[in-house]
């Protein structure tokens, strides 16, 4: 902060001259570096002080009653200073009139007084008479205006006796007390387009919030809001949307939405999920198949797109079609028609598609398991799913649905303290919502009592590793297993470190088993995949997912 003492007992007027172009300079560096006006004003009002010698100086604006008070007289109160102290400051309070900063606001015309000591209307309000010094002291006071109205005061003391002019103090002041009315003209205007966006964000934000309830999406985090906003401009399209994000993020309910949201909306919404169906059955459940077209097709059926027709179809973990069906869909959607298995004959069909993936199509497309042209068809209109990670202001809104859900469907009257949410909030759920929606109800039914803490919620908390006993049946070659008890001994829980607690099963990636550990698993268990599953800790579907991965169907 520069800080130029007078040292010269009688200064030039080239030394003012500097000091004043060294006071604007200053203080045009604040009003570029704040938007607010307190920074500003208040290193305004210390460099008059330090460069010009114009001490006490205090910047005094009208009173804005508070809402729902009773009206009053109007009033003017300090706002801004510098060498005054905080009860100084606080005293500092004008009617319209009172004293001479009353008569400036109310006239809207500068004030001199040459000596505050034989001046009447002087009020020494903020400062006794016995705390001035012996010489005679001045008192400026400057209005400052916003348009044709007098919104405050510029005033400060001066020593008569001093080598500069009067009236270049006023100069001085009165360019200052325009660049103040400047400051809180702009400080104005930035609150009030603030107070705009604000109500227009929160308006905006109730909108989607209202969307989202109604579509059965819980949360209004931003990053969520902003996926609903993408839907909602989209829903109304008949283009292709290709839903990505990690699993469990709720993929599905945003496929919904966007039905929901269409002009589709009362017709079929018909979801697949490609991960789930066998190689073999895939063009039968998707197109249809006529009577005798294989072994067992004693009649004839539509497939998936016929159901679909005039509504919307969503095809979930779309990365795992196979590769001789993508050309027969990509030609499906080019077209709009299916052919029949066993048929040839085209059957029309008007049909919005919703597509899905955990996967990176685009890296897929890359390594030749999935067709370029298709991935362009699909990804028309990519939305993103955020992850639970990014939105965890919604975990606590989610749990609470989950627990009611839970205990509805089990009419269990289970219930959370707040420490026990703060909890739930803290943690990573690297299974995003459907990991949290399981945690829960796993919770709501093995809870002994009513209302659960932190301390009573922590045996039901996933926790992020694996556990030791698999990792090193895992590390293990085909060949040292084959000695080796299975299921692998899971030693005392007082042995385990960084496990899951009792009744919670891990979060696992897909690749956390290898191929040796899936193979034994079906050899142990005589090609009961249902069997090897649960030896591993998998549910069927995770274990019959890893089985594709390792080429092993």
């Amino acid at each position: 902060m520069p800080t130029a003492p007078i040292a010269d007992p009688y200064p030039t007027d080239a030394h003012w001259r500097e000091q004043e172009l060294l006071l604007m300079r200053e203080v045009m560096k604040w009003v570029g570096r704040s938007l607010g006006s307190h920074e500003v004003l208040r290193e305004m009002l210390h460099l008059m002080s330090e460069l010009l010698g114009l001490n006490r100086g205090r910047i005094v604006l009208r009173d804005t009653p508070a809402a729902g008070a009773a009206l009053g007289p109007a009033t003017a109160s300090i706002r801004h200073a510098y060498g005054l102290t905080g009860m100084e400051i606080r005293r500092g309070v004008y009617a319209q009139g009172d004293g001479i900063t009353g008569r400036v606001l109310q006239t809207g015309l500068p004030a001199i007084v040459q000596d505050i000591a034989h001046e009447p209307l002087f009020l020494f309000r903020s400062v006794a008479s016995e705390q001035f010094p012996a010489e005679t002291v001045a008192y400026l006071a400057l209005p400052i205006t916003l348009g044709n109205t007098t919104v405050g005061v510029l005033g400060c003391h001066r020593i008569r006796s001093r080598q500069r002019h009067l009236n270049d103090d006023l100069a001085v002041l009165k360019v200052l007390a325009t660049l103040a009315g400047q400051v809180l003209h702009m400080e104005q205007l930035v609150n009030e387009q603030t107070r705009h966006l604000r109500a227009r964000n929160a308006a905006l934000s109730q909108a989607l919030s209202t969307h989202a309830a109604r579509y059965g999406l819980i949360g209004s985090s931003p990053a969520l809001l902003q996926a609903l906003s993408e839907l909602e401009r989209v829903s109304q399209s008949q283009a292709t949307v290709l839903l990505l994000g990690e699993s469990g993020t709720g993929k599905e309910l945003f496929a919904r939405a966007v039905h929901l949201a269409s002009p589709r909306s009362t017709q079929p919404f018909i979801k697949v999920n490609c991960s789930a169906i066998p190689d073999t059955l895939f063009e039968s459940e998707l197109f249809g198949h006529e009577r005798g077209a294989f072994t067992g097709a004693h009649q004839a059926r539509p497939g998936w797109f016929e159901q679909a027709h005039g509504g919307t179809i969503f095809l979930d973990e779309i990365g795992e079609l196979p590769l001789p069906l993508q050309s027969k869909l990509l030609r499906t959607l080019q077209e709009g028609a299916v052919v029949r298995l066993g048929s040839q004959r085209e059957v029309k069909v008007d049909v919005r598609l919703v597509a899905a993936t955990n996967r990176d199509l685009a890296a897929q497309v890359q390594a030749g398991h999935f067709r370029q042209d298709l991935y362009y068809r699909l990804n028309v209109i990519p939305i993103r799913l955020p992850s639970l990670a990014e939105r965890p202001g919604d975990i606590r809104e989610l749990a609470l649905h989950f627990v009611n859900r839970a205990n509805q469907t089990h009419q269990k009257n289970v219930y959370l303290s707040p420490e026990a949410l703060d909890m739930l909030t803290q943690q990573p759920w690297p299974g995003n919502i459907r990991e949290l929606g399981n945690c829960i109800e796993r919770m709501v039914l093995l809870a002994d009592q009513t209302l659960l803490t932190p301390g009573q919620l922590q045996p039901y908390l996933p926790q992020a590793s694996t556990t030791p006993a698999r990792t090193a049946a895992v590390a293990k070659p085909a060949d040292a297993m084959a000695d080796a008890p299975w299921p692998p001994v899971q030693p005392a829980a007082s042995e385990r470190t960084g496990t899951a607690p009792l009744g919670v099963r891990p979060y696992e990636s897909a690749h956390s088993h290898t191929v040796q550990v899936l193979q034994h698993a079906l050899e142990q268990h005589q090609g009961n995949q249902s069997r090897a599953a649960q030896s591993l800790g998998l549910t069927l579907r995770q274990f019959a997912y890893r089985l594709r991965k390792a080429g092993l169907r």
